[in-house]
């Protein structure tokens, strides 16, 4: 009995030591090259991302500013002023109407920010760079978001930061910040 018990007990801590030996404190990513395309991105983009940019675009109908400051442990805080106004017929003659703010789409507001390489949930598209914004407004927009996106992104340089465009863009969708921390003109 004795020596069955010694034998038990020689199993089980061979079986633990086997176990132990087995198991790697390295994670194991289910899609290795997002992973590493996704650490390259954040090592060559994300320094240049850090700081705070700013857009602008000004037309007859249209005044829209924003500022998004990027900080180093993912967060994001900015802001948002939109104006428009109206072509409108007064006896016979075509005016503008006076500016209003585009509400809620303006404010204040704070969220987060990463870059990745994925394809985005319920896309069929094929991977690419990605930067991920979420952000809510505060104040009395606060059940608004400012950003629930994935935006394909191209680049940041010093003076530049180039992704996807949600509300203006250019001819290839695109919006480009400029870096500092400026003030609507309008």
């Amino acid at each position: 009995m004795k020596t069955m018990i010694f034998w038990r007990n020689i199993l089980v801590m061979t079986a633990a030591i086997l176990s132990l030996a087995s198991c790697s404190s390295d994670p194991q990513w289910a899609d290795e090259e997002a992973y590493e395309k996704t650490e390259q991105l954040q090592k060559q983009y994300g320094p240049m991302m850090i700081g705070t940019w700013h857009f602008e675009s000004i037309s007859e109908t249209e005044c829209f500013f924003e500022r998004l400051t990027f900080n180093a442990d993912g967060t994001l805080s900015g802001m948002r002023k939109w104006q428009s106004r109206k072509v409108v017929t007064i006896d016979g003659e075509q005016r503008y109407s006076d500016w209003e703010n585009v509400e809620p789409l303006e404010g204040t507001f704070s969220g987060t920010w990463k870059l990745r390489y994925y394809s985005p949930e319920g896309t069929t598209g094929k991977k690419r760079n990605c930067l991920l914004l979420n952000a809510k407004y505060e104040g009395i927009n606060s059940e608004h978001m400012a950003y629930s996106n994935i935006a394909t992104f191209d680049y940041a340089d010093e003076t530049t930061l180039r992704f996807e465009g949600f509300y203006f863009k250019d001819e290839e969708g695109r919006i480009v910040f400029h870096r500092g921390n400026q003030k609507p003109s309008f």
